[in-house]
């Protein structure tokens, strides 16, 4: 079989009422592009992208759902397998920051206990329009002891480091590799002479 071209596989969803901005917060990252006409997910996207962190390639599955209450049944289902859960509203739009309640309720719900969360306060280009201060959101993640930043697809402000802080969370939660000992050459070693009788001890490589 071909080796994989990454160390650890991480699957995110962006979670958020409808027209927040998820879609273009996932495309500013994944592909660098920004479009202000856009159409809403219809149940559940997704794309990938691989980034390095501390010397390890981590590939990113990330999830874009439907905030439609329609497509609830649907987007509710891929909670369970979901490593981190951002949840985006727009600082423009009161009543999509008043919905964090709920999501959170539907994360307890759906989601693994041990999920890494992040609260995100997307659209922070459009100050002459915004309703909700960065303080409030800060407020909310501080009470519910989950991470918060504010980002802005349009101009790509914290968009790369949100998803690079998340994948840092989940990255500090996975058990450490350990060396696969089976693909060690052992063809060098001489299990008939013993250490003692060279002066030298053998150390296997690690991968």
């Amino acid at each position: 079989m071909a080796k994989q071209g990454y160390d650890y596989l991480f699957k995110i969803l962006l979670i958020g009422d409808s027209g927040v901005g998820k879609t273009c917060i996932l495309c500013r990252f994944s592909d660098d592009s920004f479009n202000s006409s856009f159409i809403s997910t219809i149940g559940i996207d997704f794309k990938m992208k691989t980034i390095e962190l501390n010397g390890k390639k981590i590939k990113l599955q990330i999830w874009d759902t439907a905030g439609q209450e329609r497509f609830y049944t649907i987007t509710s289902t891929y909670y369970r397998g979901a490593m981190g859960i951002m949840l985006v509203y727009d600082v423009t739009d009161t009543k999509s920051f008043d919905s964090i309640g709920k999501w959170l309720r539907n994360i307890e719900e759906n989601a693994n206990e041990d999920v890494v969360k992040m609260i995100i306060g997307n659209k922070c280009d459009m100050e002459e329009k915004r309703a909700v201060e960065t303080s409030r959101g800060q407020e909310v993640a501080k009470h519910h002891n989950i991470p918060f930043i504010e980002t802005s697809a349009k101009t790509n402000v914290n968009v790369t480091r949100a998803f690079h802080d998340m994948a840092l969370r989940i990255l500090e939660k996975q058990p450490e590799k350990k060396p696969d000992t089976q693909n060690i050459p052992r063809q060098n070693i001489n299990v008939q002479t013993p250490s003692s009788a060279t002066g030298l001890s053998y150390k296997p490589n690690c991968c």
